[in-house]
Parts: structure tokens; C-alpha cells; sequence
């Protein structure tokens, strides 16, 4: 009775300790990543056919982040394609070269005393009909001004990455982040 009790523990801590990597009911069941086809009553403008992409454009976005926050935006600047339209949140555009761009954000950056960020959920994704490879972050932003004036925002970023896995495009969404009513 000992032996089989000791069997079945080292079955059971083996089991548990496996070094394969757990297997999602998608896997099991031998469904490839992909999405499925959406039915949806609308027109789908660009695409809505994404799977999981590998996370290094996401992690090349925090690193980009990361430089705003720190404020020296030249830092890992080859991560920019060699031109770049960007949509901000209030509507405003730029498509620019990529010392440009730079220049006219890290001027941006030169008017406030601090930006600290913090990342919600990130995700690479790539669409499979367009073959292009995308970045998704959400997140918070508190910056201070030179006057010691705080500001904090809600956003979401959407940035795409060329074959060289460079960024070349990216959109911005943020709110306002007000105290609660009295």
C-alpha cells in the first residue's frame, strides 16, 4: 500500500512539475491560433482577422515608454521607421521623417518636469489578412508640468511595426482622469 501511495505521489509531483508548457482547450482540441470568422451586423473597415504575435513589438513599445518617461527620446530612436504619421488623441496629425517626428515629440517631453507611466495590458497582435504587425498598450500617464502642475490620462496606443520591426504608424485615445464628485 506504502509503494503505491509513493507511485502515485511521484505521478502526481511529475505531473505538476512538467517543464511542458500548459496547454490552453484550444491546443487540446487542435484548433490552430487563429481567430474565427466574426459575424458582425457591420462593415469591418480594416480588419478583424488578428492572432498573437510575437512579443517583441510590445516590448519595443514599453521601451519607447519607458524613454518618454525618462525624457531623452533619442535613446533607441531605430526603433522608428524612417517616417512616421502619428494621430494624437486630440485629433491633431503628423507624418513626418523620423528626426522629425522625434524632434517635435521630445519638445513635447522638454515642457514637463516628469511623465510617469503605468501599463495596464499590453499585447502584440499581427492581422493575418493585411500581414502587418501591431502593438496595443493601455495604460496611465501623470505628468507634471514646470509650474508643478499635475495632469493624469487615461490611454490607449495603437502602434504598427514594419517587416523591420520598426514603428511607422500610431494611433492615441486617452480621457481625462478627474476626481470623483463631491
Amino acid at each position: 500500500m506504502k509503494r503505491i501511495l509513493l507511485f502515485a505521489s511521484l505521478a502526481f509531483f511529475t505531473a505538476c512539475n512538467s517543464n511542458e508548457p500548459a496547454k490552453t482547450d484550444a491546443m487540446k482540441s487542435g484548433m490552430d491560433s487563429t481567430m474565427q470568422a466574426i459575424n458582425s451586423p457591420y462593415a469591418i473597415g480594416y480588419s478583424s482577422k488578428f492572432v498573437m504575435d510575437d512579443p517583441k513589438n510590445a516590448e519595443s513599445l514599453l521601451t519607447l515608454w519607458k524613454d518618454w518617461d525618462n525624457g531623452d527620446l533619442s535613446v533607441h530612436k531605430d526603433l522608428f521607421a524612417d517616417s512616421m504619421s502619428m494621430t494624437f488623441a486630440d485629433g491633431s496629425m503628423m507624418h513626418a521623417s523620423r528626426d522629425s517626428a522625434l524632434a517635435a515629440a521630445q519638445k513635447m517631453r522638454n515642457n514637463l518636469a516628469s511623465a510617469v507611466s503605468s501599463v495596464d495590458a499590453i499585447m502584440a497582435v499581427k492581422s493575418t489578412d493585411k500581414n502587418e504587425n501591431w502593438a496595443i498598450i493601455w495604460g496611465k500617464e501623470v505628468d507634471t508640468d514646470k509650474k508643478g502642475k499635475v495632469d493624469s490620462t487615461y490611454l490607449q496606443e495603437t502602434w504598427r511595426f514594419n517587416k523591420d520591426g520598426k514603428t511607422d504608424l500610431m494611433f492615441q485615445y486617452k480621457q481625462a482622469i478627474h476626481p470623483p464628485k463631491k
